[in-house]
């Protein structure tokens, strides 16, 4: 992952410890009531892929023991992993593209329900997305993908060569003089590997996207709602393909992309065949970016643009992120793919504790204030899920009483933890698991393995019936804690 220039080491810390009266008058632990979303607390657990499905998507025992853990908890809600609304592979990640998921799906839905005594909402991410390629050998894709043109007939100076001709040139040739005679486009996919874009029309199946999404989005959401899921959130952030059409980077000539009430109008679309398919009290919500980071990227201004008209629009909460982009990531092994959370955009999204001096805590606060300002300047008093390190209580109640959010999104803590809201709930606050923020779990992530926490997933291992990582030498949950 890249870092910042500046080095500057920060520590997570339990922060002050609220009595009694305090969590009786706090923000985080009173109760929110809005339109279809209704939650016990403010806590909120945001979608991490843990790589625990089949490669096939379904759910596995795995699986539901992860949300389990969670809803042992008893967060405010609980969203379901980033789940493909494709019948496609896309290898250990959950899959609702088709009726055969619904099954596992609600033997998870189940599981939380218990787990959580009914007090945890549960919602499910639904994300589209384009094809990906691993990187492969210069020479391979110079000799077998690479389309010869002739705009590099006429800047290698061979008019009339072959295209076997122009191959062998290319492969003699170096880095620098390959990024010379090469586009931006094809030099990407050289050095990164091949992907698809929004903006390649000339695709068939990319022109056809705002025709064919809208309905695989709410064929998923009925699914979900099939399942027993209390809602969807609609994944608008990131790398993905609805994150793209958000994206300044969308140059869509299609009505779908360039200024901004285009950019938006695919998102909305997807969101109104949703919120007509499912029934009335199903809650429909979208995650999206304050700030893309990258070159050329949508800011803080679009997202209280695309704010307003998701609230204007009807949605039950809107959550914030920031980063996460294929744009800035950093160039992948031969044989492996892009990951998105590599560069400098990644890093805002997933900070460390080696940070700069904006720290890892909060950085996304200010852009997400200026977010739900917008909205409610508009008169809308949709919930807004405000994140980015949060990780006590203190920084939790402070976030949410100043009007930065209205709802704590608290993961990498959770993870760490899936007890701190409890623990502070029974006055046992100091045997609270903080998260150091080493992104050891993101590590584990970025190579799609079952993502753990270091700080438990080597205790206990001689636990009767527990299930461990593939190797053997990790165990998939947090050990069990009680507050008697």
């Amino acid at each position: 992952m890249w870092k910042p220039p500046e080095k500057i080491r920060f520590e997570s810390t339990l922060g002050h410890l609220p009595d009694r009266q305090a969590l009786e008058a706090s923000k985080l632990f009173s109760s929110l009531s809005y339109q279809r979303l209704q939650l016990q607390n403010r806590s909120w657990l945001p979608a991490m892929v843990p790589w625990r499905a089949t490669n096939g998507g379904e759910v596995t025992p795995e699986v539901v023991d992860w949300y389990g853990r969670f809803a042992r908890g008893k967060p405010g809600a609980i969203v379901v992993e980033a789940t493909g609304i494709r019948d496609v592979p896309s290898g250990p990640l959950l899959r609702i593209g088709h009726d055969r998921y619904t099954d596992g799906l609600r033997s998870l839905v189940d599981r939380v329900r218990q787990e959580s005594g009914g007090e945890t909402r549960l919602f499910i991410q639904i994300i589209d997305f384009l094809s990906i390629r691993r990187r492969i050998k210069a020479e391979k894709y110079l000799e077998r993908f690479l389309v010869i043109t002739d705009q590099h007939r006429q800047i290698l100076k061979l008019a009339g060569a072959s295209d076997a001709e122009i191959r062998q040139v290319l492969m003699t040739l170096e880095s620098e003089d390959l990024k010379r005679v090469l586009d931006e486009r094809e030099y990407k996919a050289l050095t990164h590997g091949a992907r698809e874009m929004v903006n390649d029309t000339h695709l068939p199946h990319i022109a056809d996207l705002p025709q064919v999404l809208p309905q695989l989005f709410a064929d998923a959401a009925l699914r979900a709602q099939e399942a027993g899921f209390d809602g969807v959130e609609l994944h608008y952030a990131h790398a993905y393909t609805m994150a793209s059409f958000l994206s300044a980077t969308n140059d869509r000539h299609d009505g779908y992309g360039g200024k901004r009430h285009d950019r938006i109008r695919l998102p909305l679309e997807v969101f109104a065949r949703v919120r007509n398919t499912v029934s009335e009290d199903f809650v429909v919500g979208a995650r999206f970016l304050t700030d893309e980071i990258i070159d050329g990227g949508s800011r803080a201004d679009d997202a209280s643009y695309f704010g307003v008209e998701f609230a204007r629009a009807g949605m039950d909460f809107l959550s914030l992120s920031r980063g996460g982009k294929f744009d800035d990531a950093k160039r992948p092994k031969v044989g492996a793919s892009a990951y998105p959370y590599t560069g400098p955009s990644g890093y805002e999204c997933m900070p460390q504790f080696i940070s700069d001096a904006s720290g890892p805590f909060g950085r996304n606060f200010a852009d997400t204030a200026q977010v739900r300002n917008a909205v409610r300047d508009e008169g809308f008093e949709t919930p807004v899920v405000v994140a980015g390190g949060i990780h006590n209580f203190e920084m939790a109640e402070a976030a949410l009483s100043s009007g930065e959010g209205d709802i704590a999104g608290v993961a990498r803590q959770y993870l760490a933890d899936p007890d701190w809201l409890l623990k502070l709930k029974s006055g046992r606050g100091k045997s609270i698991r903080l998260c150091e923020y080493t992104n050891y779990c993101e590590g584990l992530d970025q190579n799609h393995k079952q993502v753990t926490c270091k700080l438990w997933d080597r205790t206990e291992l001689d636990e009767p019936e527990i299930l461990k990582s593939h190797d053997g030498k990790r165990r998939l949950v947090a050990p069990d804690w009680s507050a008697e």
